[in-house]
């Protein structure tokens, strides 16, 4: 097995065990202690890291059959967007919980995310045309 679809593969699984965890994590425990803003932003954060996790998913497929060194690396900027992204709404989300305040610093880390993002699928769209069949 290629060593970088097996690292692609593997940081997928952790994200999608991150996902089920904090998907099960809000339902469960946050519901009755989050406010509606701060509920609706984390359940953005959940449905954003689940969408990218299969977007990396199939990147990582894409690799194994194309072996384009580029998805790789969209791979590894998708594990970026979805840190920068959801990491920070959940942080923004949590932070009545955690009884923290935030770095001020990191309100500014979810539209960078939502760029990362926005960009890992803007690079697929001109691999996937380049790619002769």
């Amino acid at each position: 097995m290629n060593q970088k679809f097996k690292i692609l593969i593997l940081i997928t699984a952790v994200l999608g065990i991150l996902g089920v965890g904090m998907g099960a994590f809000g339902s469960h425990f946050l519901r009755d202690r989050l406010t509606d803003t701060d509920m609706n932003a984390y359940k953005t954060a959940v449905n954003y890291h689940f969408i990218h996790t299969i977007a990396l998913f199939c990147t990582a497929l894409l690799y194994r059959i194309y072996r384009i060194k580029g998805l790789f690396f969209i791979g590894l900027f998708f594990l970026g967007g979805i840190c920068l992204f959801s990491g920070s709404l959940y942080m923004l989300s949590l932070k009545h919980v955690l009884l923290i305040e935030p770095f001020e610093f990191i309100g500014i880390l979810t539209p960078i995310g939502g760029l990362a993002l926005m960009g890992c699928w803007a690079a697929i769209f001109f691999t996937v045309i380049k790619i002769k069949t």
